[in-house]
């Protein structure tokens, strides 16, 4: 109870902070309150992350959720759209315009915040406002990275140089109605890095009263080497991930075991997940993803089904449960079990990680806005960044001490070694219509080598998809690494499954396209 009300009361607090600092900038620049000192620099930051998150549209876009058919009871126009990979019309708490104008309202307060510290630096030489300067940079290059990760095609060497990006928007507006265009996927990229660059030297933790719900140093360095990682810098990924990650990775990563002492309870479970101190940065947003997510028939037309469980993720034979007697049951291979829930219209197996609470704008008629709250980067995900970044290096036996010091910690005590990732992935087959298995064709514009390379990435892929199950992450892998994604339907009348659409290597639906109100306004509309 104590943690359940310590998340209710931080994303209250942080809800009601950012409503006071939207009010200021609400009106054009000259009718503004003026940002005329550190403190309320430092409030107008608290504004600069964004309040919706891109994670729903990720993880139905994805290879995570099966469609139960269309006469599911729980379905809507929304999530149909985003499943199917179509242009969205449909409007919801998580639609792409309320994602695309939070963003660039974040952005829009990073910019103050910049201006803001240019004005009182000239005011007065000698304030120390590099620590809000370093907020203010890497917000505005996070806000943009995921951004151009939605919209955009994945960076690469061959096409970002005119693959459309975002507006990089860098100055506060001035005028009503501001003309903008799309920087291509390498230009945004090349700002994003600038601002990063920028940002990692001024980074002081000490300005934070809670440092995890801001930009610290842990957080700082795990965005850069995720950034690096999707922008082919792997000697930079590795060099990040290390200084967020410390001398003692294993000493910082999730108390995975905990879970097992835990009650099934989804209040429990999700705010053990989310208060953890291995997490470098939470952020609260509205959003239904804890609905879509959790032990709930809303919205469960498309979900992570029982057999998708068995076939691909948290079920399916991998090279560290192997080994285990045939007759162990797979849950118990893990620290933190997963839920299966069958019942009637409803096939959901479910990690409880993303918790669901409600605002109540009218406690009367019982309205308002369902919330929740992720960390966007961990201590986990960041050591599997690492040891991405080591594979691409070639730097086998440095991966696979990451890997294993993570599997150790996930599963219960559970290890591997190179020979037998190798012998594991050799044996398995890729991935077919009919016979659906984790190993996925791997088509990415960088090159992988056959053999030892091309398993230990099996490997780590399949890995980040089981931690990060729920979260959406497992999108910017299958647009990484040009996975073919096929929508699976149940055929009530048989109840098996069948391929209804399919999105494949270079599909450019995995650039989702930009909100209609926003092409009607001038911007290109990504091509299909």
């Amino acid at each position: 109870m104590k943690n359940r009300n310590l998340l209710i009361i931080t994303i209250f607090l942080s809800l009601c902070i950012v409503s006071s600092c939207d009010k200021t900038l609400d009106e054009l620049p000259d009718n503004r309150t003026e940002i005329d000192s550190q403190t309320k620099i430092r409030k107008l930051l608290v504004s600069a992350y964004p309040t919706i998150s891109p994670a729903l549209v990720a993880e139905l876009s994805s290879d995570n959720v099966v469609d139960q058919g269309e006469n599911h009871p729980n379905g809507n126009l929304l999530t149909t759209e985003i499943a199917y990979w179509q242009d969205i019309t449909a409007t919801g708490t998580d639609d792409i315009k309320n994602f695309w104008e939070a963003s660039y309202k974040a952005i829009a307060h990073s910019n103050e915040a910049l201006k803001a510290i240019e004005r009182l630096k000239l005011e007065n030489p000698q304030i120390d406002l590099s620590a809000e300067k370093a907020e203010a940079l890497i917000t505005r290059a996070y806000s943009h990275f995921m951004l151009v990760n939605i919209f955009g095609m994945h960076y690469n060497t061959e096409s970002s140089s005119t693959d459309l990006g975002v507006p990089y928007i860098t100055e506060p507006e001035t005028t009503l109605n501001p003309t903008y265009k799309r920087n291509t996927v390498a230009e945004v990229y090349e700002n994003i890095n600038a601002d990063i660059e920028e940002a990692l030297p001024l980074i002081k933790d000490d300005i934070y009263q809670i440092p995890n719900y801001h930009f610290n140093t842990r957080a700082a360095f795990a965005f850069a080497a995720r950034f690096n990682l999707y922008y082919e810098n792997w000697a930079k990924a590795k060099e990040y991930a290390s200084e967020a990650l410390g001398n003692n990775p294993s000493a910082i990563l999730r108390d995975w075991e905990e879970f097992d002492s835990l009650q099934l309870d989804a209040n429990i479970l999700t705010n053990t997940y989310i208060t953890s101190d291995s997490n470098f940065l939470n952020i609260a947003y509205t959003s239904q993803l804890g609905v879509a997510f959790g032990a709930f028939r809303n919205l469960g037309r498309f979900s992570h089904t029982k057999r998708l469980a068995d076939d691909e993720t948290v079920f399916a034979d991998n090279v560290l449960t192997r080994r285990v007697p045939f007759l162990e049951p797979a849950a118990t291979k893990y620290w933190f079990t997963p839920l299966v829930l069958a019942i009637s219209g409803l096939d959901k197996t479910l990690l409880y990680k993303v918790p669901y609470l409600f605002e109540f704008t009218d406690p009367v008629a019982r309205i308002g806005f369902a919330r929740t709250s992720l960390p966007s980067f961990h201590a986990d995900e960041t050591l599997l960044v690492r040891a991405e970044a080591n594979i691409l290096l070639k730097n086998y036996n440095a991966a696979m001490d990451d890997l294993n010091a993570w599997s150790s910690n996930f599963f219960k005590d559970r290890t591997t070694t190179i020979d037998e990732v190798d012998t594991f992935y050799n044996n398995i087959k890729y991935s077919t219509d009919e016979e659906p298995t984790q190993k996925k064709e791997l088509n990415p514009k960088f090159s992988v080598e056959a053999g030892t390379q091309e398993n230990m990435l099996h490997y780590l892929l399949q890995s980040r998809r089981i931690l990060t199950l729920h979260e959406g992450f497992r999108w910017y892998d299958i647009k990484r690494y040009g996975i073919e994604v096929p929508r699976y339907q149940l055929t009530t009348v048989t109840s098996n499954y069948s391929v209804t659409d399919r999105l494949t290597e270079n599909d450019l639906r995995k650039a989702i396209q930009l909100p209609q109100d926003i092409i009607i306004t001038g911007l290109k509309p990504n091509p299909r």
